[in-house]
């Protein structure tokens, strides 16, 4: 039997009960599904109702949240997916690369799922989240890092186009075929590129650094994730982070080494 075009879960709190419900929720959905470490506010009680549809390549996630702390670390992460945080409704605040990027009603924001982030969440909201792959949305002229965790205010075109497309989602008989599903993915990540492209502005002093020494961690977990793989190379690594050959080797010889060197290096770590 074919794999279905589009997969739709449901993630509720309400699902658990009895003393240990939190814990319960915390590790089955929280760490495993949403790749998050959760701490509700103590003066909130926590609640969690999230529908997600899931096509090749893309999905999306909406529903509302009490508030909480969430801490998104690498030991979570999977991949180096990119993700849109939109706040139709509520207030809180994402911090990742030594940024902060404050949220309030119909508000949003980028961020890398690769590596540490911080998402505060300060009143019950209504949140969405967009994944979208990274290799997909193309190269940037400083980096898709650079556009990351900034605020894109509600009135920004490109983010209204993209919320409003993203409603089709909700009918599954709009996904009902491949073709269908590949064409939604790919306006999708047109859109992103979009919006994205308007925030890659240049960066400098302290907060460059910061983003190499990001750009170096997120390459080194993928070539943790797939030290076996024979198809493991400099191009493969650059089409799957949107950059060029050239600036991969460019970050391991400013860490004193070279692609080959690393991977190489890794390679006997893990066969000793």
């Amino acid at each position: 039997m074919a794999a279905p075009i589009a997969v739709s879960t449901k993630l509720t709190s309400a699902a658990f009960s009895g003393r240990d419900s939190f814990e319960a929720f915390r590790e089955t959905y929280g760490r495993a599904v949403m790749q998050l470490e959760i701490e509700p506010h103590p003066d909130h009680a926590f609640e969690l109702d999230f529908s997600i549809t899931a096509i090749p390549d893309f999905s999306v996630a909406s529903g509302r949240l009490s508030p909480a702390l969430n801490r998104h670390t690498p030991k979570l992460a999977d991949n180096d997916d990119i993700v849109l945080i939109f706040t139709p409704r509520g207030r809180g605040a994402i911090e990742q690369f030594g940024r902060r990027a404050d949220l309030r009603d119909g508000e949003a924001t980028f961020l890398s799922n690769g590596i540490t982030a911080l998402l505060h969440g300060y009143e019950p909201s209504l949140l969405t989240t967009f994944r979208f792959k990274r290799q997909l949305l193309g190269p940037f002229r400083n980096g898709i890092e650079a556009a990351l965790v900034k605020t894109i205010t509600r009135d920004n075109a490109a983010l209204r186009m993209l919320t409003q497309y993203a409603t089709l989602i909700d009918d599954l008989r709009s996904l009902a075929t491949p073709e269908l599903s590949l064409l939604v993915s790919g306006h999708m990540h047109a859109l992103a590129r979009i919006l994205l492209r308007s925030y890659d502005a240049p960066i400098e002093g302290a907060g460059r650094r910061a983003m190499r020494a990001a750009k170096l961690k997120a390459l080194q977990n993928d070539i943790e994730a797939n030290i076996g793989s024979a198809t493991l190379t400099v191009d493969a690594l650059a089409a799957r982070h949107g950059i060029s050959p050239r600036a991969i080797r460019r970050l391991f010889q400013e860490a004193d080494t070279t692609f080959a060197d690393y991977v190489l290096e890794r390679r006997l770590i893990r066969s000793h």
